[in-house]
C-alpha cells in the first residue's frame, strides 16, 4: 500500500466518522421530533465546530503541549480552546435560528432541550473523538516502534550473518596456505604421496566450498574432514608426528557449525614444538545428550602469542556471536604444554 493509497484510506475513514457523528447528532438532538428537516440542518450547523475543535485537540494541542510536558501551556490553551468552542456553538445555533427560520418553531426540538444540553452533546463527540483519536495514534506510534525494532533485529541478523560469513571465508586462505605448502614440499621431493595428498586435498576443499555455506553440519561430516586433515599433515610430518585422536560419540544426528574444529587443529600443527623427534598432539571429542567436549593438546613453544593465530581467533569470534553464554573455550599454554579445550551445550547447537 503506497502513501497515496494510504491517505485516500486515512481521508475515507475520517469521512465515515463524521457522518457516523452527523446521524447521532440528528438522533440526540432530534428523538421526539417531527421535523426531521430542521434537525437535519440544525446538526449540520453544529459539524464545523465539533470538528474543528476535535482536531485541534488532537492534532495541534496534544503533540506540540502535552506529548511534550508542556503541561502549563497545554491547560491554557485548552481553556482558550473550550472558550472558542462554546461561542461558535452559540454561534452556530444562532445561525440555526436565524437561516433556518426557527423563530416560527421556537418551540421546536433541538431549540426546546437548551442551550447546556446542545454543548453537552457537542462536547461528548469531541471528547469520544479525541479518545478514537488518541487510541488509533497509540496503536499505530506502537506499530511503529514495532516495525522499527523488528527492521533493527533483521538488520543485526543480516550483519551478524554476514560477519560470519567473513569469519568463514578467511578460514578458506589459511586453510589453504598449508596445504598447498604441504604438497608443494612433496612436489620438489617428487614423493609418491603427492597423488594421494591431492585426493585428500580435494575432498577438503569439497567441504570447504559445499558445505561451509550452509549454517550446521552433521557432526560426523566435521568429524571426516578433521580426519582427512591430520592424515594430510600425517603425510606432511612422515614419521614426526604422533596424533591420538580419541572419539566418544554417545549421541547421533548432532549438527554443528561448519569448519569450527578443524582451526583447532590447525593450530597445533602450525605452532606445535618437536620435542624429542616428534610432534606429538593429543585430541579428544566426546558428545553426550546435552554436550560437546573438544580438547587438543600439543608440545608448547611456550609462547602464547604464537600460539593462538588467527584461525583460533575467528572461531572465538564465531562462538561469542553463534552461542553466547552457550560455552566455554580454555586456552592454556603451561609446563611445555599447549592445551585447548571447547564446551558447547548441544541443546543451543540444535536450537541455532
Amino acid at each position: 500500500m503506497n502513501s497515496y493509497i494510504k491517505l485516500l484510506f486515512t481521508a475515507f475513514c475520517h469521512i465515515i466518522f463524521w457522518v457516523g457523528v452527523y446521524f447521532f447528532y440528528t438522533y440526540f438532538l432530534g428523538y421526539g421530533s417531527l421535523n426531521v428537516n430542521y434537525v437535519n440542518s440544525f446538526s449540520w450547523y453544529l459539524m464545523p465546530s465539533t470538528i474543528a475543535t476535535s482536531y485541534f485537540f488532537l492534532y495541534y494541542l496534544f503533540p506540540f503541549y502535552l506529548q511534550k510536558k508542556k503541561y502549563f501551556l497545554f491547560f491554557l490553551y485548552s481553556i482558550y480552546t473550550f472558550i472558542i468552542s462554546n461561542c461558535a456553538i452559540i454561534l452556530s445555533i444562532l445561525f440555526g435560528f436565524i437561516f433556518l427560520d426557527a423563530s416560527d418553531n421556537i418551540t421546536v426540538i433541538p431549540l426546546t432541550k437548551g442551550l447546556p444540553f446542545i454543548v453537552f452533546g457537542v462536547y461528548m463527540v469531541v471528547l469520544f473523538s479525541i479518545v478514537i483519536g488518541l487510541m488509533l495514534f497509540n496503536y499505530l506510534d506502537q506499530k511503529k516502534t514495532e516495525d522499527l525494532k523488528n527492521k533493527f533485529l533483521q538488520t543485526q541478523l543480516q550483519l551478524k550473518e554476514q560477519e560470519l560469513k567473513f569469519l568463514k571465508m578467511q578460514i578458506h586462505p589459511h586453510f589453504l596456505f598449508n596445504s598447498l605448502n604441504t604438497i608443494y614440499g612433496f612436489a620438489l621431493q617428487k614423493g609418491d604421496e603427492a597423488p594421494e595428498m591431492i585426493l585428500k586435498l580435494s575432498n577438503l576443499l569439497d567441504y570447504i566450498l559445499y558445505q561451509i555455506e550452509k549454517p550446521k553440519v552433521n557432526l560426523q561430516q566435521e568429524i571426516n574432514h578433521l580426519e582427512d586433515y591430520i592424515s594430510l599433515e600425517k603425510m606432511r610430518f612422515h614419521d614426526s608426528l604422533k596424533v591420538n585422536f580419541q572419539k566418544e560419540i554417545l549421541s547421533e544426528n548432532i549438527e554443528i557449525s561448519p569448519m569450527l574444529l578443524i582451526p583447532f587443529a590447525e593450530n597445533s600443527f602450525k605452532h606445535g614444538k618437536i620435542s624429542n623427534g616428534f610432534l606429538e598432539i593429543d585430541i579428544k571429542l566426546c558428545v553426550t545428550d546435552d554436550e560437546l567436549v573438544f580438547t587438543i593438546q600439543n608440545s608448547s613453544k611456550n609462547d602464547v602469542n604464537s600460539n593462538v593465530g588467527i584461525g583460533i581467533e575467528n572461531i572465538r569470534k564465531r562462538l561469542q556471536m553463534l552461542h553466547p553464554d552457550k560455552h566455554q573455550l580454555k586456552i592454556q599454554d603451561k609446563e611445555a604444554i599447549f592445551s585447548v579445550s571447547l564446551k558447547i551445550q548441544l541443546e543451543d547447537f540444535q536450537n541455532n
